[in-house]
């Protein structure tokens, strides 16, 4: 038998690669409809538009936190998370008919938002999400975009702090902004908030980090309180009935597997169900890498961003990639009509 941490690990890993898999089988068909979200893909400009969006939204969210308007918070997540759903269901049935199913998932964040309901909203949201980010963002935008946001989560973690300020808030609230990595078979999110000594310390949708969610320690501090025992010092394993990591750690890298198997010259490769070509498939691979090397930090129990490493990973992956299946950097990076 393995030990829990690394089976927590593996299922943490099973999630990212649905969510690849995901996005590359939807690429067509949001391709198909028309979904695409801009009429350039190819203009850089979109990343920094999109990049002030996410700063605007932080700010959004920590005021709504800070004056007590959690539960706004949390309607409009349920609600994107529904919106997203349907994108996808949309891709299997007629528009009409994905809103019955999308529906059902904003329902049961509302009424069981339970580890697994948690879950399984976040891998519909960002397979949905990394599909049409990928049609809509051309090589060198998600190039760019997945530079900005790796320092811009270094910063946010390890400089100013505010990812851990904005992940306290949104841990509370069982919406599937993180994704919930149980340790064992009897974890029950809901149950440790019934309980209220649960003292997670998860990431909002740019950062990763390792987080406790310790229901039998009465001493365990405040996660109101900034200078909690969790942030500061590492929790042991043993102490740990969950991982939480953000979703967004998820959604970034893959919309650039997504872009590289839309928008990269390289041959597609005979893979069942996606369209994928070699610079998008080590895309994957060195994302994946790179979250192996961050869950073998946050393991140790302090918090981490997640982003350097996966994004990374994937840009390193789809250059390899890409260099091997013969397409010239210029080219790879977006940059060929620029020089």
């Amino acid at each position: 038998m393995f030990p829990r941490e690394y089976r927590g690990v593996a299922f943490v890993v099973g999630l990212f690669l649905v969510v690849q898999l995901g996005a590359l089988a939807l690429v067509p068909e949001f391709s198909e409809s028309g979904y695409q979200a801009v009429e350039n893909p190819e203009n850089p400009t979109n990343s920094v538009v999109y990049v002030v969006a996410i700063l605007v939204m932080t700010g959004v969210m920590l005021a709504a936190f800070k004056y007590d308007f959690d539960g706004a918070v949390r309607l409009l997540i349920v609600g994107v998370s529904a919106w997203l759903s349907w994108y996808v269901f949309s891709a299997l049935v007629s528009p009409l008919a994905a809103a019955v199913p999308a529906a059902a998932v904003g329902v049961a964040l509302l009424v069981h938002p339970e580890w697994y309901v948690i879950d399984a909203a976040g891998v519909l949201m960002g397979a949905g999400a990394a599909g049409l980010f990928g049609i809509s963002f051309g090589l060198l935008p998600a190039l760019l975009l997945l530079s900005i946001l790796a320092v811009y989560d270094a910063v946010s973690v390890y400089g100013t702090e505010h990812m851990l300020s904005l992940a306290e808030g949104v841990m509370d609230l069982n919406i599937p902004v993180v994704l919930v990595i149980p340790l064992s078979l009897s974890y029950s999110l809901l149950g440790s908030d019934e309980g209220g000594a649960s003292d997670p310390d998860g990431d909002d949708d740019s950062a990763a980090v390792g987080a406790d969610a310790d229901e039998d320690d009465p001493d365990e501090a405040d996660a109101d309180d900034p200078e909690r025992a969790d942030v500061a010092e590492p929790t042991p394993i043993e102490d740990r009935d969950a991982f939480f990591i953000g979703l967004g750690d998820a959604v970034i890298p893959a919309v650039l597997v997504a872009s590289a198997a839309t928008f990269s010259p390289a041959a597609g490769l005979a893979v069942p169900l996606v369209g994928i070509n070699l610079p998008a498939l080590l895309a994957m691979v060195g994302s994946l890498a790179g979250l192996v090397v961050l869950m073998s930090w946050v393991i140790r129990g302090r918090p981490h961003a997640g982003l350097p490493l996966l994004n990374g990973g994937a840009i390193g992956g789809y250059l390899i990639g890409s260099v091997v299946a013969g397409v010239p950097l210029a080219d790879a990076m977006g940059i060929a009509a620029f020089v």
